[in-house]
Parts: C-alpha cells; structure tokens; sequence
C-alpha cells in the first residue's frame, strides 16, 4: 500500500472514530483523558524501555546533544507528560461554548457554538512529549488526531499511542480517534500533507525548515507554528539586576526551544555598564556569541571571545548555546531591528521605564511581548492553558500558545418557528 493510501485509510479510521467524540460530553473527555494520564504513569516502565532503543539509535547516528535532549524520556519527564494531561482535563470544557447569541426582527434566533475542526493531522520532530501533548489537546477539543512524528522517535511514539489507546478502550471515547502514521517512509508526510478532504487542518511543530516545508507543501489548511528568532532588547533604563538573570534564563534554561532567546540588543547608554557583564555572564555559561561591530569591541577589550556576527546570523534560529549581540540607538533602533530579522514570535524588553515598554509593545508585531521578565513564558502550561500543540506567530484564527480554544471552529446554529424567506 502506498503512502496517500496508508493515510487516506487512517484518516478515515479517525474520521468515523471522531463522532466518538463530537458526542462525547466534557465529563467523559475528561474522564478519557485521566484514564490516560493514569495509563501513562502505570506503563512507564515501557515507555522508558522503548526510549532507551530510540536514544541508542540516536547516539549511534551522532545526533545533535539537543536533538537528543528534546528525544529523551525520563521517570521524572513521564511524570509530567501525564501531569500535562491531567492539566488539560482539569481545563473548561471549549466544546458548546456560545460566543454570540441575538433574535432577529422575523424571530429567528441566532447562535454561534464552538466545535471540533474534526479530524487534524500533526506533523513533528523528535519530541514524543508532542505525541501525548497534542493527543489530548485535540482529544479534548473533541479532534481526531492524525500523529506523524520524527523515525528517531518511533519506538517511543509507537508506545505511547498504544498506552492511550488502551486507555481509550476502557471508555466511551473509540480509541480509533488517535492514528499513529508511519514514519520510516517520508513520503506518508507528504501525503498528510495533500490529504484534503480527508484531513481538516495540518500544524507542524519543530525546526523552521520543516514548518516551512509542510506551510508549502500543504494543501490541506494549516497553522504555521513558531520558527523562533526571539530578542531581549535591554532598554537604557532598565534594572540591571533584572536584566542580567532574565538574559541568562532566556537562552540557557533551554536552549533547543523555540522561544528561547536568539538574539541580545542593548541601548548604548548602558553599553559600556552592562556589556561586559552579560558577555561574560553568556561566554561562562558556554554561550558561543556573534557581536556587531560596537559590541565585539567591549569583547576584545576584557577579552572575551566573540565574533563578527553576519547577517545570516541575525536571523538565524540556533537552538543551541548561540546567540547575537547588538548595540542600538533607541527602542525604535531595536524595534526596527526585530522587524528586519525576527519571526514575530517573543520579544522582551527589559526596562523601568513605562513609556518605553509600552512603545516597544506597539512596536513589536508579535505573538507575545514580555515586559521585564524571560521570553521562556511563551509556553501554554506557564500561561495556565495545559500542555500546548504549539505557538502560532501567524495572524489567522489562533496567534501564540494555542491550547483548546485554539483548536475549535464554530457553527451557526438559526432556530426558527416556520419562517420562510421572502
């Protein structure tokens, strides 16, 4: 059987699946998504067995340290997968939420209802976190969930959607509505991807490069994710004892994510006080650092080791221990700055001064802005909506951590008492 129709097949497994769903109440997906949570802690020993087999592969093939960071599972990481999910149970139900109601003047009566997109398709790296993350988000949301994550992670993947399909059978919840698509083939990606009619909605989760490919390689309506080449803009009056740890956290708490910080811009006024500190404070933390001409001068000066940052780097995601530093003018220098090279994800400014945080936010065209304090609070569970299935810096439907709300559409529900137009 070829790839388009391995998928075809499980998309329409999930689609007859998901009426399991669609009228399913908010009690019994929550239910579903405790017998899973609980499914997950019993059978961890599995998971981890399974893991073991995908970090050996990875080791052997010299994955990247981060890559394998992100691939693998813990006692401790599988606690909080299950945690995830029991903090997405515990959410409001989105499902039947009316957004608008009104009669109209012949009588009839108005109502705009959130519902499921139906059947939505996932396509990621080596993260099997995502697998359960984005099962239960969509579960929840009353969403199939076709799962097309990284081959280094198929033995994890594998187990993990068998556990919560297990977990499935024990409730009134069809444990079809969950679809692991193969992932030795490349070519089943392409065919999720070209599924329309079968798949309602695609949302790739990972690099820049595979957002990129699946944003044009798709038919299917997508969500573009963020390809993260966030900014800490540290203003002239910012507290440098705020500035200096919110720096260090948004690139070294962990670097491999995307809104982790990418890039340092500092006003000039504060240059010469706190240039110096941060590179040393980067550079001890093992940060390899790229710097514009006025900022790889205080490094040779206290010696510090730095390099002449190009203009491929500015816009670069590293997703390691890099990053890029500038020296501006102005908060309007470091706006203009972010426009040039960021990817409209986070930006932060760190400053005392309210005139100037409130001109960065209305310069800064972005999914979230954070105001004294890290970029790495772009992130669903940090911002009170459970697990996430990503962070959309697109200006369509849903724009930063998406979690339930994010993964409905409405309907239009017209009740009337015999009209007939005229």
């Amino acid at each position: 059987m070829n790839a388009e129709a391995v998928v075809a097949e499980l998309a329409q497994k999930a689609r007859k699946a998901s009426r399991s769903l669609s009228t399913a109440t908010g009690a019994e997906r929550k239910a579903a998504l405790e017998a899973i949570a609980k499914a997950i802690e019993s059978r961890s020993a599995e998971i981890l067995a399974a893991n073991v087999l995908d970090m050996a592969s990875a080791r052997a093939e010299d994955m990247h340290p981060q890559m394998q960071d992100r691939l693998l599972l813990t006692a401790e990481r599988i606690a909080g997968i299950a945690g995830g999910a029991r903090q997405v149970a515990a959410l409001a139900d989105p499902l039947g939420q009316t957004l608008r109601k009104s009669t109209l003047a012949n009588g009839l009566e108005l109502e705009q209802i959130s519902v499921p997109f139906g059947v939505i398709g996932m396509v990621y790296e080596a993260r099997p976190n995502v697998t359960v993350d984005a099962a239960v988000i969509l579960l929840m949301s009353g969403n199939a969930a076709l799962l097309r994550g990284s081959s280094s992670a198929h033995h994890s993947n594998e187990i993990l959607v068998n556990v919560m399909k297990d977990a499935l059978a024990t409730t009134k919840i069809s444990p079809d509505v969950l679809q692991l698509i193969p992932s030795e083939d490349r070519a089943t990606t392409k065919a999720l991807l070209t599924a329309r009619g079968k798949v309602d909605l695609v949302i790739p989760r990972g690099s820049a490069a595979l957002i990129r490919m699946v944003v044009d390689e798709a038919t299917v309506p997508t969500i573009e994710t963020g390809a993260g080449v966030c900014h800490v803009y540290v203003d002239e009056f910012a507290d440098i004892e705020k500035a200096l740890p919110i720096l260090i956290n948004s690139k070294t708490h962990r670097p491999s994510v995307c809104n982790a910080a990418e890039t340092l811009l500092v006003h000039k006024a504060i240059a010469p006080t706190f240039l110096p500190m941060a590179l040393k404070a980067l550079s001890d933390a093992g940060v390899i650092l790229h710097s514009d001409a006025t900022a790889q001068k205080v490094a040779d000066t206290f010696k510090i080791a730095s390099t002449l940052a190009t203009d491929a780097n500015w816009s670069t995601e590293y997703g390691v221990l890099e990053m890029n530093v500038a020296v501006v003018d102005s908060v309007d220098a470091a706006a203009d700055h972010i426009a040039q090279y960021g990817t409209n994800h986070t930006e932060a400014i760190v400053t005392e001064n309210k005139a100037n945080a409130a001109r960065f936010i209305a310069l800064s065209d972005c999914a979230a802005v954070m105001v004294n304090t890290s970029t790495r609070f772009t992130d669903g569970e940090q911002m009170g909506f459970g697990a996430e299935i990503g962070i959309s810096n697109q200006k369509l439907h849903a724009r930063g951590p998406m979690g339930l709300e994010a993964m409905t559409t409405t309907t239009w529900i017209v009740t009337g008492t015999g009209q007939i137009r005229s």
